[in-house]
């Protein structure tokens, strides 16, 4: 499938994530270590700022075109990563991990996260390559998906059934106790996995689970595997620090999970119709940022109005 970059690009970009996730884990929070909402929010706008700077980049680069189908899918993804949060909190709360080993945990599950996402992009990209027809089931499993999670009961996420971590539990020498920020530890002279390594498995496995729904999205508004990739990279670069900013006040966003639906839905009907009707990216852009800005004012104002009756 033909793509805007070149291999010099493609290496640069990859050589740079690089470097920003050794710099976040080696020199920016080095150690055991509570991110506070202060750090978490300048990380979030430190992500948000690369993400536009990116797009400033293709811009200038390549035109408009391919910029303004970059921010529409690091928009759409970015949406749909801030699910994850929520399942994130349930996870860390049901394994009760200790909050400054938290960091730990979403640093390497966003490792293996951009890892994945790269495996489903190339899969995706090739499928559409030579079954042109895979664009009509991939936007009928987002419109399913959409109004499976339109439905969904509210606390339905339950990580102890969770089928990998059962696995391992069944298979694995697993000790009931942390070892500080370590997946792995000795105990009575045998290597045995710490619930931290059980935790990161689940955030992975969940990662794996949204990948399935949010990359057929981005193959909604453009085809290009580059662009696919690098809107989902910056979107779970700053998903980390944004679930820091936010873990404290994800409850009051009770009506996300629908605006998130409706977004699915949308996006599945423009990839099913894509034969019939064209919806340039610039209005898609403009349905999703609507639909998630009601979504996030309502919810707000529902809490404002609660909280002053």
């Amino acid at each position: 499938m033909h793509s805007i970059a070149s291999p010099l690009l493609w290496t640069t970009f990859l050589t740079i994530c690089g470097l920003l996730l050794i710099l976040d884990l080696a020199v920016l929070n080095r150690g055991a270590k509570v991110i506070s909402a202060k750090a978490a929010l300048r990380n979030t706008l430190f992500f948000v700022s690369m993400g536009g700077l990116f797009a400033a980049f293709l811009a200038w680069r390549f035109g408009s075109a391919p910029a303004l189908e970059f921010v529409t899918g690091y928009v759409i993804e970015y949406a749909l990563s801030v699910d994850n949060l929520f399942v994130f909190l349930v996870v860390f709360t049901y394994f009760s991990v200790p909050a400054e080993h938290q960091h730990r945990v979403l640093f390497w599950g966003i490792l293996g996260a951009v890892v994945l996402r790269g495996v489903f992009i190339i899969a995706g990209a090739a499928l559409l390559a030579k079954f042109a027809w895979m664009i009509f089931v991939f936007g009928a499993f987002l419109i399913y998906t959409g109004v499976k999670l339109l439905f969904a009961k509210e606390g339905s996420v339950d990580p102890a059934r969770n089928p990998i971590l059962l696995l391992c539990q069944r298979f694995l020498p697993v000790t009931s106790e942390y070892h500080g920020a370590h997946f792995f530890a000795r105990v009575a002279g045998k290597l045995v996995v710490t619930p931290l390594f059980l935790v990161l498995v689940v955030v992975e496995f969940t990662d794996v689970i949204f990948a399935v729904d949010s990359i057929p999205a981005i193959f909604a508004v453009t085809r290009d595997p580059f662009l696919v990739f690098t809107s989902n990279v910056f979107a779970i670069l700053g998903l980390r620090s944004l679930y820091f900013l936010l873990a404290g006040v994800m409850h009051k966003f009770e009506y996300l999970k629908l605006g998130l639906a409706a977004i699915l839905v949308f996006v599945g009907a423009k990839m099913a119709l894509v034969d019939w009707v064209k919806i340039p990216s610039g209005i898609s852009l403009g349905v999703v940022a609507a639909m998630l800005a009601v979504a996030i004012g309502a919810s707000l104002l529902k809490t404002t109005l609660a909280a002053t009756s």
